[in-house]
């Protein structure tokens, strides 16, 4: 039976909100493939629990991820077999008998996409994929003494200009302040009634979901009973690239997200790391990588963020592609990127 134009349109878009690839993406793409090959359906055999026991007297330390489809992990466990069987790189991520090991000290929560929560362990990106926080993860947790939990809030093809505007964003150069709309730019500081979507409602949506994460601790980390929100961590910018208005105030814009996130989650001293494209080169001119760079708080522009905040810099640790692209599924580079962003916030962490 033939489909209309309408209804193929509708299943791309539908398959891009559940995997966090753009409608694009998910037109051009037939599973896992690239570097590392194959889909991304590969069973996951856990063995043994590794990690420190931890110590549940104390709060659990929280990170909350944000981001885009890279964040949401789009490397197929292939890739990853890859690497840990074949080329005996990232060996803690296997136990003694070769199988996939996973933390009996850190927790993941996915929680606006692919929903599930369990001991940190491949498995946590796209049904059947790892992201950036295996990587992450098990840095961060192998320096805690702490319970630590990952709360992964985010989803695929949305801007830090748009989807992700935050909260005390005006209208700039004809696009809409936070919650406002193409119809009304500045908006009222409400929820637009009827709207659909609208600025910031992407931030909006991914806050919510942290926020009942952390109302219902016990579910996402069996026994904890209080929490303190630590840091955020952010891999993001594919889909600015596409609009001017919105690369030209990535600036303005990441600095009010920083800030918001912190007044939001009472977390005034939470650490934040990014991490830019992986395509993105120093002194090419992108402007987002720029305003990445200028977040840092060894860049001096913005002395509030010394010790604060860190920025990764991903292009050497990419093993090619784009962020478009999901680095061709090539899970060294999630690897690669998701390791520099733990050592990053555990320098910001060392720094009281």
């Amino acid at each position: 039976m033939k489909r209309s134009v309408s209804s193929i349109v509708a299943v791309i878009v539908a398959v891009a909100m559940v995997t966090g690839v753009s409608p694009a993406e998910a037109k051009g793409k037939k599973g896992g493939g690239g570097k590392g090959g194959g889909g991304g359906g590969a069973p996951i055999e856990l063995g043994k629990a590794v990690g420190k026991a931890p110590d549940m007297s104390k709060p659990v330390k929280v990170f909350i991820m944000m981001g885009q489809s890279n964040m949401v992990g789009m490397s197929p466990i292939s890739s990853l077999t890859e690497y840990c069987k074949t080329k005996k790189m990232y060996q803690y991520l296997l136990d003694d008998e070769g199988k996939w090991a996973q933390r009996n000290d850190v927790y993941c929560a996915m929680v606006t996409c692919n929903q599930h929560n369990g001991p940190l362990a491949p498995g946590f990106g796209a049904t059947g994929r790892i992201g950036v926080e295996l990587g992450f993860g098990w840095i961060v947790g192998d320096f805690l003494d702490d319970p630590v939990l990952l709360i992964k809030a985010c989803i695929g093809n949305r801007s830090l200009g748009w989807d992700l505007l935050p909260p005390g964003s005006e209208p700039y150069d004809g696009e809409p302040g936070y919650r406002g709309t193409k119809e009304n730019p500045k908006g009222n500081g409400q929820i637009p009634a009827g709207a659909g979507w609208y600025a910031g409602k992407q931030y909006d949506d991914d806050t919510a979901n942290a926020k009942a994460a952390l109302a219902s601790l016990d579910k996402y980390y069996p026994g904890a009973k209080k929490y303190e929100v630590a840091g955020f961590v952010m891999w993001q910018a594919e889909k600015d690239h596409g609009n001017q208005n919105h690369m030209k105030n990535y600036e303005k814009n990441l600095v009010r997200f920083i800030k918001a996130l912190r007044t939001d989650f009472n977390a005034p001293n939470a650490k934040f790391v990014c991490a830019t494209l992986g395509e993105s080169k120093k002194g090419s001119g992108d402007l987002a990588m720029e305003a990445q760079f200028a977040v840092d708080g060894n860049s001096g522009k913005y002395p509030e963020f010394k010790g604060n905040v860190a920025t990764v810099y991903a292009n050497p640790l990419s093993n090619g592609g784009s962020g478009n692209g999901h680095y061709g599924g090539d899970a060294g580079t999630y690897m690669n990127v998701g390791e520099a962003m733990g050592k990053a916030m555990v320098e910001l962490l060392k720094s009281k």
